[in-house]
């Protein structure tokens, strides 16, 4: 008879996982990073410290997991809105741009919260490192985005794909953060985000 234990060992890991990031996305969004414990998160998710590090080494690796995964679920997004393309907008520029972005990349990017772990990553060089590491995946993911939008339309562009993609990524974030610091609503800074993104990308494609 197969042996399933090392199969539900890891389902139930996944799932220890995924509720401490569900818990900590919480206490992070009421509370902030500083005066987030870990104790507060295991309450929250239902479980001991013992299970909070056999999952995570530090609350700042569990911020950094947490960032990387609403910012991958919203590529992937993205990413599919792009495979989903009408064949009509070729030639709109600014259509197509509308039908990739949809929602807003800042609906779950959580500025506070990145720019909360980048502070603490000033802080302390293994962070960094992670923190680094986690921009550079998302870079390569915008490129990949990049990539497809100008290979199936046969875009040009007028910078190198890792600098648009790079700039996109930077006027994203500096946008929301902003946006956030005025006290704008979530619904307004996807709005101007979306119209921002739009202008940047139609200077970036070079005219047929």
């Amino acid at each position: 008879m197969t042996d399933v234990s090392p199969r539900v060992g890891s389902r139930r890991r996944e799932q220890t996982r995924a509720r401490l990031l569900d818990a900590a996305h919480e206490v992070f969004g009421e509370v902030g990073l500083d005066a987030a414990s870990v104790e507060m998160i295991c309450e929250r998710a239902g479980f001991t410290r013992g299970a909070f590090y056999s999952n995570f080494e530090s609350k700042e690796q569990l911020l950094l997991a947490l960032i990387t995964q609403l910012t991958e679920a919203k590529l992937d997004e993205v990413a599919g809105r792009v495979r989903g393309l009408a064949p009509d907008v070729r030639s709109d520029t600014s259509a197509l741009v509308r039908q990739v972005i949809g929602a807003s990349l800042g609906e779950t990017m959580e500025p506070q919260l990145i720019s909360e772990i980048r502070t603490q990553a000033m802080r302390d060089s293994r962070l960094a490192a992670a923190y680094l590491t986690w921009q550079d995946v998302i870079r390569d993911r915008v490129e990949g985005i990049i990539q497809q939008v100008v290979t199936a339309y046969g875009l040009r562009l007028r910078l190198p794909l890792a600098e648009s993609a790079q700039l996109l990524l930077d006027v994203s974030e500096d946008t929301c953060a902003r946006a956030t610091l005025e006290g704008r609503p979530a619904a307004e800074i996807a709005t101007l985000l979306n119209e921002r993104i739009e202008r940047i990308v139609v200077v970036l494609v070079e005219s047929a």
